[in-house]
């Protein structure tokens, strides 16, 4: 691709968006997916197109040869493999560490630093903590003063390094006053990575519920479950139900005209047996 524009694989956390922006890019210089097959060692023309499309998925081998194909070399060729395991693999674990392994390159690193920061947030339970603090008439952007307020407690280096990520995200905001007030930035995430994030998320937030069982009082928690049996239409009314109790309570906390204290809430609901044919019916 000598004198022609290039991209860089380290900007996508997608191996098949980045594909079919390689093959948009050469094909007004004659580039078709049968001349890419041919430098791919496929027999099939349409190979390329296909797994662009998502009906095809890539092996570790073939990978490779795509990356080569692509004219990859390197770095650029190894986080093209691991990036295609990464989109590939079902597994939520498996899935946690192939991106770790991406955040091993530095030129992901450089490329992705708002990628990175999400996960951060979304890992990190006392990200959103604080950023709820900072609804607090009396709160201070002093990482001690942060540090001890949480619980468990985090250590200074911490909160400093969380109100840095906060305010880079524009999830929370210097005010004209000089004091760090809520913002109201929206941190969005490519379909990639966003379920991932999510579900480190709620893994870490169910953790902090479980070691409240034990660590605060009864009366400064609720904690509870049922265990139910209902039809198809009955778990979808439930679903509309809890969705319309958590927009409430969304609504009652955003009404709060002195807030003092950052709550938990976590809902969860999910199946303890399989639904056969005979039963899923209604």
């Amino acid at each position: 691709m000598s004198g022609r524009r290039r991209i860089d694989v380290f900007k996508y956390l997608d191996y098949r968006r980045f594909l079919e922006d390689y093959y948009h890019l050469r094909k007004p210089h004659g580039f078709s997916y049968r001349a890419f097959s041919l430098r791919a060692g496929v027999s099939s023309p349409n190979y390329l197109k296909l797994v662009i499309q998502g009906k095809r998925n890539l092996s570790d081998r073939m990978a490779i040869r795509f990356a080569k194909a692509c004219g990859l070399q390197g770095e650029s060729a190894e986080y093209f493999a691991h990036l295609v395991a990464f989109n590939q693999t079902r597994s939520s674990a498996d899935r946690d560490k192939l991106f770790a392994n991406l955040k091993t390159y530095r030129r992901y690193c450089s490329a992705q630093r708002l990628e990175l920061a999400h996960g951060a947030y979304s890992s990190k339970w006392y990200l959103p903590a604080i950023r709820e603090m900072a609804a607090r008439k009396d709160f201070r952007d002093d990482p001690k003063w942060i540090a001890s307020r949480l619980w468990p407690p985090i250590k200074p280096g911490q909160a400093a390094s969380a109100l840095h990520e906060l305010l880079r995200l524009g999830l929370l905001e210097r005010a004209e006053d000089g004091r760090v007030v809520q913002g109201t930035s929206f941190v969005s995430t490519g379909p990639e990575t966003k379920y991932m994030h999510v579900a480190n998320y709620h893994r870490a937030m169910m953790a902090r519920a479980a070691e409240s069982i034990d660590a605060v009082p009864a009366a400064q928690r609720d904690i509870s479950s049922l265990t139910f049996c209902v039809n198809k239409r009955g778990l979808e009314e439930i679903k509309k139900r809890v969705q319309a109790f958590r927009q409430e309570v969304i609504e009652l906390a955003e009404a709060e005209q002195a807030p003092h204290q950052v709550l938990q809430l976590n809902l969860q609901l999910f199946p303890l047996s399989i639904v056969d044919d005979e039963g899923g019916k209604l």
